[in-house]
């Protein structure tokens, strides 16, 4: 096994030769395409079995890619510090994607990798590598160590998303439901998960994914959630999973976010508009709650109290 200053060495040469592409970013290097022309040592090659791609941001070079069978490529990913010439493992949040016949990779902004893969359907055929959103420099604050995190994201010519955010009982739903009625080949509605129990006609997988909390717990921890908060007591969230159900379909996704998720929105890597929903008074607002009939006292005072902060934080011009 060759020594750290050995793949340090080998690495630094791969680093000087650059490629360029229509999008004006450096492309990621095939390093079996390299081997014959740099000429590598064993301990490096020991590494690097079968085709991968190396991607340079910063001091960091990210290397996706692995496994012994040539015909197929799975997504394994290592980070190698050019300053120190050491080698990382990180953490991998996101549904891995499944092994392919090659994929090109491309550096975007500085924090995330574009993958294109070879022979897969246009739904299926791109990808990014978070490695320093907003989400992955949290996740690495929380868990002190390197993370890393796959979405399919929504870029380019994709329809971005669009946020509908407000206090409880502004009408959200209600605004929602017209959207889905007079344009359902338009709109697809995200489906948010909660841990709080279901309201009257309320069906799970269709106005919630209600679950449990130590369930929405684990899949945060996993990284499986664009965005999450605690409102009420009870825990909101949207999983990547659900915009991606909704932009493979062709549509733009509505989400249904309250005033905290949607800051998380807006400093994450899904390009989301955000709009927010304001009410025509407070006392039409209360109104509002207590003919719903399905709050307490208490819970409709909380509510309120929620309404007024939430009034202030939507003035705020860089969130909304």
């Amino acid at each position: 096994m060759a020594s750290n200053t050995q793949d340090f060495a080998i690495m630094r040469r791969i680093l000087h030769w650059r490629h360029s592409c229509s999008m004006g970013e450096d492309t990621a290097f095939i390093v079996n395409d390299l081997q014959n022309q740099i000429g590598f040592e064993n301990g490096f090659s020991s590494k690097f079995k079968g085709c991968k791609t190396t991607t340079t941001i910063g001091d960091k070079t990210y290397v996706i890619g692995g496994g012994n069978d040539e015909s197929t490529l799975s997504v394994e990913v290592r980070i190698f510090y050019q300053a120190t010439g050491n080698w990382v493992t990180p953490i991998v949040l996101g549904s891995k994607p499944n092994a392919c016949k090659g994929f090109s990779a491309i550096s975007l902004n500085d924090d995330r990798i574009l993958i294109v893969k070879k022979g897969r359907t246009p739904d299926d055929c791109i990808l990014f590598l978070e490695v320093d959103t907003w989400f992955v420099r949290e996740q690495k604050k929380t868990r002190g160590t390197e993370v890393v995190a796959w979405s399919k994201g929504v870029m380019g010519d994709a329809e971005k998303p669009v946020v509908i955010s407000g206090p409880s009982g502004v009408g959200k739903g209600t605004l929602i439901s017209m959207l889905m009625k007079e344009f359902p080949y338009m709109f697809g509605f995200s489906v948010s998960h909660t841990t709080r129990a279901p309201r009257g006609m309320e069906k799970d997988g269709v106005h919630y994914h209600f679950t449990e909390q130590s369930i929405m717990d684990k899949e945060i921890k996993d990284g499986k959630f664009v965005e999450y908060a605690s409102v009420h007591g009870n825990l909101y969230g949207t999983s990547i999973e659900a915009v991606e159900v909704v932009t493979d379909a062709g549509k733009r996704c509505i989400l249904d976010i309250d005033v905290q998720g949607a800051r998380s929105v807006r400093a994450s890597s899904l390009e989301a508009i955000l709009i927010f929903i304001c009410p025509p008074s407070m006392k039409e607002l209360e109104t509002r709650l207590r003919s719903r009939g399905t709050e307490t006292e208490e819970q409709i005072l909380k509510r309120l109290r929620n309404a007024e902060v939430e009034m202030e934080q939507g003035k705020i011009i860089r969130h909304f």
